[in-house]
């Protein structure tokens, strides 16, 4: 006879990191499979991107002068401190400059990564990439799910031309708001004030008459989705052309944890919420 045993609590490692509990892994491995059919009715091809993005890089697009405070740098212990740790020494007993820098950096949103890989590339009409990776963020402060050290984030990449930029970000907010309507979701539509761009420039002052990157909003006001227009900045920086013009980009993204918050919200609980996915994911085959 097979006896079955209790569900060890998991505890939160620390402030800003989370263990989600089957209930809730379960709701965010299904909302992130509908989150694919909506990259796949994007024409997104699947890759996934890297764990690392060069900080030189990441400086070349300007990375350094928009978000310096989110930026987390991977460093490695010097030589003192991997003999220091392998004989005894307490982690936290390490001097401050035991740890040298690698020149890396986290990645803080997806897209970066996928830009990078396609530097120089010329990607004729237009060309769709879609891919989930951890982001993290140096936050002021940690929320539950609606704020952490590191969470992922589902987006689709386009990069081509401008009406084709326009037509994918068009397209991802009617998908986006039909998801949103058959899950139970009530979402607001917003302009936000954090995009790829240098705040004090021209780009700034165009980007306030025009705005570039709109929020998806929970009622409680966290931000579960965003379509970002990135014009032609990606494609001048990274030499993208499309059909021999500079190119343009647009990503749409999704965080997953601030879904699986959205539908806790909405819901009530984990059960009730993976009810709702399951029939809507039921509502069509998947490709």
């Amino acid at each position: 006879m097979t006896t079955t045993l209790p569900a060890p609590t998991l505890r939160d490692p620390g402030p800003g990191l989370v263990v989600l509990d089957p209930a809730r892994a379960r709701l965010f491995q299904e909302l992130d499979q509908l989150f694919t059919t909506i990259a796949d009715e994007l024409s997104g091809q699947p890759v996934l991107g890297p764990p690392l993005l060069p900080a030189q890089a990441l400086a070349r697009l300007d990375y350094f002068r928009n978000f310096p405070h989110l930026g987390i740098a991977a460093a490695r212990f010097d030589d003192a401190a991997v003999t220091a740790l392998s004989s005894g020494t307490d982690v936290g007993q390490l001097p401050a400059d035991a740890t040298t820098a690698t020149g890396y950096m986290l990645p803080s949103a997806t897209c970066y990564g996928l830009l990078l890989s396609l530097e120089g590339a010329e990607v004729g009409e237009g060309l769709r990439l879609t891919a989930v990776g951890r982001c993290f963020r140096n936050e002021t402060h940690y929320e539950g799910l609606r704020r952490l050290w590191g969470f992922h984030m589902r987006e689709v990449l386009y990069v081509g031309t401008q009406e084709g930029a326009r037509e994918h970000l068009d397209r991802s907010k009617e998908l986006i708001l039909g998801l949103a309507g058959r899950l139970g979701l009530e979402l607001g539509f917003e302009p936000a004030n954090d995009p790829f761009f240098d705040k004090d420039g021209p780009r700034a002052k165009l980007t306030r008459l025009d705005p570039v990157k709109y929020e998806f909003t929970a009622p409680d006001g966290t931000a579960i989705a965003s379509v970002n227009r990135h014009r032609n900045f990606f494609g001048e920086r990274l030499a993208l052309t499309s059909a021999g013009a500079t190119a343009h980009s647009a990503c749409t993204a999704f965080g997953v944890e601030r879904w699986v918050h959205a539908m806790l919200l909405a819901h009530g609980d984990a059960d009730r919420a993976l009810e709702r996915v399951r029939t809507v994911r039921a509502e069509r085959p998947e490709r």
